[in-house]
């Protein structure tokens, strides 16, 4: 007669490199499904899914020291669903972060468009999912790439490896749920994404209120001409030159804070 197992049932039978296993994939899966990059709508799922057994394969052998040596809790039965969730959320957590602060770039694409005045040229942002200013899209696919290039999206893995030392396995009761602390580092993170992008956007935003204000005072000087719609291509050449000049530099202040956010996540 066959019974029904319960989790802990389950627990109590299955090997624990099997639980540790599956249990390590459960938090690289969760982030690779919300991390820059890895995340993104345009990757296939049959990829990440790749990339994620794959880092798990690797992950799991050193990650096991920091399981604890009984995976049954004093809950019994939820033990199994405590221990995924506090796997899961560790991941959530890291991804979300690593997301956030890519999200400067977004911010910093917006302001450019507002003041070059390509705010209303849409393009389809992968990064987003959702229809954004064309100089967003741009930045983002930019950024995206060169945290490739120059090999930051191994910190990434690395932020995971070491997650077991900062989010100790176990769920609610082992460590890995913390939800002050992730609560508090993701506002921290939102805000330190929001001031990156004003940051970026910079030049633009004294590139606006000087070429605006130019306009304005031609335009008391002038009020029979139509100031605006005679300066807008003025606008928009002065400002890709901008763009063209400032691309570089900006990207290497994007990936230095970009580094330096996610460090914070190693030992």
């Amino acid at each position: 007669m066959t019974g029904v197992y319960s989790s802990a049932d389950f627990l109590a039978m299955a090997p624990v490199n099997t639980i540790v296993a599956f249990a390590v994939f459960a938090r690289v899966g969760a982030m690779m499904m919300t991390a820059p990059a890895f995340g993104d709508f345009t990757l296939s799922p049959r990829i990440r899914l790749v990339i994620a057994l794959g880092v798990s394969v690797v992950l799991a052998p050193a990650a096991s020291s920091a399981f604890p040596a009984s995976l049954i809790e004093a809950g019994g039965p939820f033990a199994l669903p405590a221990l995924l969730i506090g796997e899961i959320a560790a991941g959530l957590f890291l991804g979300l972060v690593a997301r956030a602060i890519a999200a400067a770039l977004n911010v910093a694409g917006q302001i450019i468009a507002l003041q070059m005045g390509l705010s209303l040229a849409q393009i389809f942002d992968p990064s987003q999912e959702i229809q954004g200013a064309i100089v967003g899209g741009f930045l983002a696919v930019l950024g995206t790439t060169m945290i490739f290039v120059t090999d930051l999206h191994h910190v990434l893995i690395a932020a995971v490896r070491d997650s077991y030392f900062l989010f100790a396995p176990g769920g609610f009761s082992g460590g890995a749920v913390q939800i002050g602390d992730m609560a508090e580092a993701m506002i921290d993170a939102l805000s330190f994404a929001f001031s990156l992008g004003v940051r970026l956007a910079a030049p633009f935003i004294v590139f606006g209120l000087v070429f605006y204000a130019g306009a304005g005072v031609l335009n008391r000087l002038m009020p029979q001409a139509q100031v605006f719609f005679m300066l807008m291509p003025a606008n928009l050449l002065l400002g890709l030159t901008l763009l063209m000049l400032t691309t570089g530099l900006m990207m290497t202040v994007f990936l230095n804070a970009f580094g330096e956010r996610m460090l914070q996540f190693l030992r």
